[in-house]
């Protein structure tokens, strides 16, 4: 069995090249839902549906999220009434919202009505919420706190961020099975997904940074920093307000504690010291994935790395 940690777009990239190399059957994505967001009496789970979305291969390829032709007339109508309907949901992806917000609303619980969802969707791996309870990613900026969803999408991460906090983290506990997962994996695949706010939360819910020491199988992350700059969205700018260095090294120094290897880009090689004085190997492939034959060679690679070290 093989877990995950992943977070959006990145985070989907690299699992659809996985499901290539692996069966996806033996695949256990543990996404994060520090995303997640109410919107108009709808709960919206942006991450869990990237990835959903990207391993039915449904997903629209040229935004990297929602459904490929998919419309906007909703959207469109409740903007000529007035709403502030800033967050951008296809009329077929609405869908999925209200499915999701029926079931929660019937008593059911993310990680049940995410299963349901996947299995509709005919994904055979399975796509588990880091928590079922309620946890949100609070973005501090110069303009004060706000959801993630809106930094990123309504103010388009243009505020200066100073800092950020998981909302509930306190009283979240790990969905049931996140912690198992990662306990028997043979090996767990960290995503090149946003550390401080898509593998972040998953770190910060009790237990996890605890299995992921304990882990019988070797971890293996991939960064989602390539030369100093994030592949996609302020990854950058948030490891800097965290006090981190924006670079593959700093992504390695975040997960030192549980980590055993990190792949990174090429044009990072310069970086392979620095990271092995913290005691984690370092391995270097092309990280960005513009076409499926991207992803399943960057997959390929990182299960490669995971079975040698993994090797007696």
């Amino acid at each position: 069995m093989i877990a995950s940690l992943a977070g959006g777009v990145g985070g989907a990239k690299l699992l659809r090249g996985l499901v290539e190399v692996v069966d996806p059957e033996e695949l256990t994505v543990i996404v994060n839902v520090g995303d997640d967001v109410d919107f108009l009496g709808l709960r919206i789970s942006p991450d869990p549906d990237i990835v959903t979305y990207t391993l039915a291969g449904v997903v629209d390829e040229e935004k990297g999220w929602g459904l490929k032709g998919d419309s906007f007339n909703c959207l469109e109508a409740l903007r000529r009434l007035g709403v502030d309907a800033w967050l951008m949901l296809g009329d077929m992806d609405l869908a999925t919202h209200i499915y999701r917000t029926h079931l929660l609303k019937a008593g059911r619980r993310l990680s049940e009505a995410c299963d349901l969802i996947r299995r509709a969707m005919g994904v055979r791996s399975r796509v588990l919420p880091a928590t079922d309870d309620e946890l949100r990613t609070m973005v501090l900026t110069e303009r004060g706190e706000m959801s993630f969803e809106e930094f990123y999408v309504k103010h388009r991460c243009e505020p200066k961020v100073l800092g950020v906090r998981y909302a509930g983290v306190e009283r979240a506990e790990p969905a049931l099975g996140v912690v198992e997962a990662l306990r028997e994996a043979d090996f767990i695949v960290v995503c090149p997904s946003n550390p401080v706010v898509s593998v972040g939360p998953i770190l910060a819910l009790r237990g996890v940074r605890e299995a992921l020491r304990e882990a019988r199988g070797p971890v293996v992350a991939v960064s989602p920093i390539v030369a100093g700059r994030a592949v996609k969205g302020p990854a950058a700018e948030m490891m800097r307000a965290l006090g981190y260095e924006a670079s593959a090294y700093g992504v390695a120094e975040m997960y030192a504690d549980f980590l055993d290897a990190i792949v990174i880009d090429v044009a990072d090689a310069g970086l392979k010291p620095r990271i092995e004085a913290l005691k984690v190997r370092a391995f270097e492939a092309p990280i960005l994935m513009k076409t499926l034959s991207d992803k399943v060679k960057l997959a390929a690679f990182v299960v490669d790395v995971a079975r040698s070290l993994k090797a007696p």
